[in-house]
C-alpha cells in the first residue's frame, strides 16, 4: 500500500498547502472588533451575542498565545485550568498529538498587558457560569450554553466568520492552524530560538517546527542582494 501511494504521489505531485499565519496586527484587529461587538451586544441586552463574542475572543487569544492546535482547543476542560495570580494560568491537557505516552501535558498561559488570553478566558467562563466540562461550547439563539464542546469542523468556519466581520478581505485563506502558525512566526521574528519555541509549543522534533516557520528572508533576496556588485555607471 505504501508503494502504491508513493507511486501515485510521484506521478501526481502536489504542492503542500499551508494555512496562512495570522499576524499579530490582524489578531489585534479582530480583538478590537470583538470588544466593540461585546459592548454593542451589552447595550442591546443580547445575552446570546455577548456570550458568543466572549467565547470567540477567548478562543482566538488562547489559541494564538498558546500555539494550540484546533483539536487541543476543543479538548480544553474548565476544571483543568488553574489561575496563578500575577503570572498567568496553567492548562492541563490529558492527551495531545505530541504526547506519545498519554501522560498528559500542562501548558503555561501568560497573563499579558494587552490581548490577554487569561483575562479573556476568565471573562468567558464567568459570563457563561462554567465550572467544569468543555471550555468552548456552542450557544443557541436564546443564550443557552451547550453541554457538548464545539465540533472540530466548526472551528474553521467560526474563524473565517470572525475575520470577515473584522474586515479582513482574505478570510478564506485562514484555518484553525493559522493561530499556531501565527504565534510561531511572531516568536521567531522576535528572537525566540528554535529550542525555546519547540518547548513552548510542544514540538518533538525540529522538522515539525520548521514547517511552521517562515524565515525573515524566505526568498533569500536580501542575502543575495547584499553580495551583488554595485551597478556600473554607463560610460559616456
Amino acid at each position: 500500500m505504501r508503494k502504491v501511494l508513493k507511486g501515485i504521489q510521484t506521478v501526481h505531485p502536489s504542492v503542500e498547502k499551508q494555512a496562512e499565519p495570522l499576524q499579530l496586527t490582524r489578531l489585534a484587529q479582530v480583538d478590537s472588533w470583538l470588544n466593540s461587538a461585546i459592548a454593542a451586544a451589552q447595550e442591546r441586552d443580547d445575552r446570546a451575542e455577548v456570550l458568543r463574542h466572549r467565547r470567540d475572543r477567548a478562543l482566538m487569544l488562547l489559541g494564538f498565545w498558546r500555539g494550540f492546535r484546533g483539536d487541543e482547543l476543543i479538548r480544553v476542560q474548565v476544571e483543568h485550568l488553574r489561575l496563578v495570580p500575577g503570572e498567568g494560568m496553567t492548562c492541563f491537557l490529558p492527551r495531545s498529538k505530541g504526547d506519545r505516552q498519554a501522560a498528559g501535558t500542562t501548558y503555561k498561559v501568560p497573563a499579558l498587558s494587552r490581548w490577554c488570553p487569561v483575562t479573556a478566558t476568565a471573562e468567558w467562563t464567568a459570563a457563561a457560569e462554567l465550572a467544569q466540562g468543555p471550555l468552548f461550547r456552542g450557544i443557541d439563539r436564546w443564550g443557552r450554553v451547550n453541554e457538548a464542546p464545539l465540533h472540530p469542523n466548526s472551528l474553521i468556519p467560526l474563524l473565517r466568520r470572525l475575520l470577515t466581520a473584522a474586515g479582513l478581505p482574505d478570510a478564506a485563506d485562514y484555518s484553525s492552524h493559522s493561530l499556531r502558525r501565527g504565534f510561531a512566526g511572531w516568536a521567531n521574528a522576535n528572537g525566540w530560538d528554535v529550542k525555546a519555541l519547540m518547548e513552548y509549543v510542544g514540538w518533538r522534533d525540529v522538522h515539525s517546527a520548521m514547517r511552521y516557520l517562515d524565515g525573515a528572508d524566505p526568498f533569500a533576496r536580501q542575502r543575495i542582494e547584499a553580495h551583488l556588485p554595485p551597478p556600473t555607471l554607463p560610460t559616456l
